[in-house]
């Protein structure tokens, strides 16, 4: 088995630096639900020195709350705001002679677009505007994927280590007690019975057979480098090969 392992990045948390020691492909914020324009461009040069993947990570213009809290906005806006960050990432690529690979909605954009095709589509259909060759990195099984894949063939189909899925393969609402895992023995061996099952596993039980390419770890959390450290070396243990997208 070959896969990715990501992790959301320039958002401020302070644990970029080892976390780069981990993963291999960065999901890169773009400067409005956190992070700035030079954070931005450290973060890029930082991941590309450790050899990791460079992603454009946008998501609503919405500071205060971390991008978390549900926007409502016109197909226009959403057009707009993808093609503002995923411009912004671009050109900080490029400024500083790098290549970005993927694309990846966050927090509370990319739960809405999970469950709603039209909304990912307008979003997608934004970003390869911007950069025709990105790879969509998408919550598996959802409507995100499926979205995706009307659109193009560079897909990779997402799973997180660190949330609990419901049985429509969208996140557990992090309002609500265990959508976020904190034990990284526990969230290894789940992501390990993924791989080898070829499916999400749903807080119930429910098995929802997926392609999977990569895993996320937030880099937000307390426990996001040794959450990151005990997956990688789990499955690596496993015969799991990591490479980068």
């Amino acid at each position: 088995m070959k896969v990715d392992l990501n992790a959301d990045m320039g958002e401020g948390s302070g644990s970029d630096a080892e976390l780069l020691e981990v993963i291999t492909s960065a999901n890169i914020c773009c400067g409005l639900h956190a992070g700035s324009a030079g954070l931005m461009a450290q973060t890029l040069r930082a991941a590309a020195a450790a050899g990791v993947g460079l992603g454009a990570h946008p998501g609503f213009d919405d500071r205060a709350n971390f991008g978390r809290s549900r926007m409502q906005l016109s197909a226009t806006e959403l057009t707009d705001l993808i093609a503002y960050q995923t411009g912004a990432a671009l050109a900080a690529a490029q400024a500083n002679g790098l290549k970005l690979r993927h694309f990846k909605l966050h927090g509370a954009l990319a739960n809405m677009a999970s469950e709603d095709a039209e909304m990912a589509d307008t979003c997608y259909r934004a970003a390869l505007a911007v950069q025709p060759d990105l790879v969509l990195m998408v919550l598996a099984a959802t409507a995100q994927e499926q979205a995706a894949r009307a659109l193009t063939q560079q897909i990779a189909a997402e799973i997180f280590a660190d949330r609990a899925y419901n049985p429509d393969a969208t996140l557990v609402d992090r309002s609500l007690p265990g959508a976020v895992l904190h034990d990284p023995e526990f969230a290894a061996e789940r992501i390990l019975s993924m791989l080898r099952e070829g499916a999400i596993i749903a807080e119930n039980g429910h098995r929802i057979p997926s392609r999977i390419d990569t895993i996320c770890l937030h880099g937000d959390t307390p426990e996001a480098v040794a959450m990151a450290r005990a997956l990688r070396a789990r499955l690596e243990s496993a015969g799991v090969t990591l490479r980068a997208l």
